[in-house]
């Protein structure tokens, strides 16, 4: 807490924190740019080739562990966020190419247009998009949403036969923001367009021209995650690799359009963290207007600031957020609520994904969902997890961390939708970088999350093609289901013991409050449900030991 033991690693106003003469005598000591004012930088920085096993073991490589000599955080072109960009980028590159088989051209037409596009065609032929295992919804959107003919999301409609063969009208699918980007990038698509057919600079077939666009602007987007996150979690900023390296950012970083929602949440998340909660209320509103899920982040911050009586930050974060919700979404709800409402009625229509608990269900029992009956049962499950997560934050014997909680949060609402489309997956990954310090366990979660995607393409083939059974991929789906279970549970069993969470541990025999907490962390509870006795003697067993707050910058 933000009190007198936290105090101690602060130097007095009188005190000589200079370092010794010989040190700063010379330049070579001298940092780049001056330490984050963390009390735990120095003291505690944590360093991966000596607290992590993995890390450890694969250092070998380029020479071992860091010596007890050797100068850490001094470099001046090297530093820990420089190079996790550089890893974000190699992550970001796998995840190009492994679509790039559904970008290749195929002769079309006779040739007789001026423009070199329109002699081609994009070869999807044999099911390429499936056995390449290349797709990418954000090739199919741009025909299935009409942005290849300038349509205005929302506004403009065409007509589709439903799965009962039935004709409606159809808008564009999603939320505000992600349709208004894929819109931009069709515009911009079309000016690419249009210097080719006039000023003749390089160009391809219009659709290749859009994914390449859109690509660039989700590995933007990626890049922000990786870089609030990592400014998040403070002196574990390098276990942040593991987000820019993970798996399922080689296969699913440019499938659909979830980056940008994951970016919204981590610089929420770090504004939260550097005591800026309108700030962080503003990125779960513009996230919100993404994808819905960066709005669970206001259960449980409610949670929190409810047990430690930070009701007026919660209030401007939620305020906040509602403003900025509203900010993006009444330009298209005021003139065409029908086409805004569209995302929702397509949500509320949708049958149970094949990813999902309640298809694989009723696949082994062998009947069919009614609709109504599964969004009542869905929307019900969601409500007691949110309900769940936010009795834990109230109850546990001592405040649960930000992230830990945001990733039951999010875990818990992917388990009990009815739809966990693969990509939804990204969603948990810097989440669970910030909760979950054990990279054995993350790195094997998100290798079976990965590799999901090869029997679920193998759903789409025809009979003669398919190299897996169907129940191969049932297989995968429990098996990923299990694994964000014991991702869960281990979050629950640190949340109840805080003295093994390596991220509150220091290195001085200290335990730590949140480095993520802001205006959280060290605060006193004013509110906490009353615990079973077990429980309540468990507090009194670790109270001997109050967690030190981890400061703000």
């Amino acid at each position: 807490m933000r009190t007198a033991e936290a105090s101690l690693n602060r130097p007095s106003a009188d005190q000589d924190t200079s370092a010794d003469t010989d040190d700063a005598a010379d330049p070579a000591w001298d940092s780049p740019a001056p330490l984050a004012r963390d009390e735990r930088v120095d003291a505690e920085r944590i360093l991966p080739t000596r607290s992590d096993n993995l890390v450890r073991e694969a250092s070998s490589l380029i020479g071992g562990p860091a010596g007890a000599h050797a100068v850490i955080g001094r470099s001046r072109h090297l530093t820990p966020l420089r190079v996790l960009f550089a890893l974000a980028l190699c992550g970001l590159a796998i995840g190009w190419f492994g679509k790039a088989g559904c970008l290749q051209q195929a002769p079309a037409g006779d040739g007789s247009s001026g423009r070199p596009g329109a002699e081609m065609r994009l070869d999807w032929d044999d099911q390429r998009q499936f056995t390449n295992l290349c797709y990418s919804d954000v090739i199919s959107l741009y025909g299935a949403e009409r942005l290849n003919i300038g349509a205005l999301p929302y506004r403009d409609f065409w007509f589709q036969e439903d799965s009962q063969g039935q004709t409606i009208k159809r808008y564009m699918e999603y939320p505000v923001l992600t349709g208004m980007f894929m819109y931009g990038a069709a515009q911009l698509t079309r000016g690419w367009v249009w210097a080719e057919e006039n000023w003749g600079v390089p160009g391809a077939l219009d659709v290749v021209l859009f994914f390449t666009i859109v690509a660039l602007g989700l590995a933007l987007f990626w890049l922000v995650t990786i870089w609030a996150t990592a400014l998040t979690a403070r002196t574990r900023m390098w276990t942040v690799w593991l987000a820019a390296l993970s798996p399922l950012v080689f296969v699913h970083a440019f499938t659909n359009f979830d980056t940008i929602a994951t970016a919204a949440v981590a610089v929420a998340l770090l504004a939260w963290s550097r005591d800026r909660p309108w700030i962080a209320g503003v990125a779960i509103g513009v996230g919100a207007a993404a994808k819905l899920y960066p709005a669970l982040l206001l259960v449980v911050l409610g949670a929190l600031c409810l047990r430690t009586g930070r009701v007026r930050e919660f209030g401007a974060t939620a305020a906040a957020a509602l403003a900025a919700w509203l900010l993006v979404n009444l330009p298209i709800l005021i003139p065409y609520p029908t086409g805004w409402w569209e995302f929702f009625r397509f949500n509320a229509d949708r049958s149970a994904d094949a990813d999902t608990i309640y298809r694989v269900l009723a696949d082994t029992l062998g009947f069919t969902w009614n609709i109504d009956h599964l969004n009542a049962l869905s929307v019900g499950l969601t409500v007691l997890v949110m309900v769940a997560v936010a009795l834990i934050g109230l109850s546990a014997p001592f405040r649960p961390r930000v992230a830990q909680l945001a990733f039951l949060a999010v875990a818990g609402f992917l388990l009990v939708n009815k739809v966990w489309s693969p990509q939804y997956s990204l969603w948990l990954v810097p989440l669970a970088v910030l909760a979950i310090p054990h990279t054995r366990l993350l790195l094997t979660w998100m290798t079976i999350d990965a590799l999901i995607w090869i029997p679920r393409m193998s759903l789409f083939l025809d009979a003669e093609r398919r190299w897996l059974p169907d129940q191969w991929f049932t297989a995968a789906v429990v098996l990923r289901g299990v694994m964000v279970i014991v991702l869960c549970a281990v979050v629950i069993w640190q949340i109840w013991h805080p003295q093994e969470d390596l991220v509150r541990r220091g290195n001085d025999g200290r335990w730590y409050d949140d480095p993520a907490g802001g205006v959280l962390d060290g605060a006193p509870d004013r509110i906490r449900l009353r615990l079973p006795s077990r429980l309540v003697r468990r507090r009194a067993e670790v109270e001997v030991a109050e967690p030190v707050s981890a400061g703000s910058p």
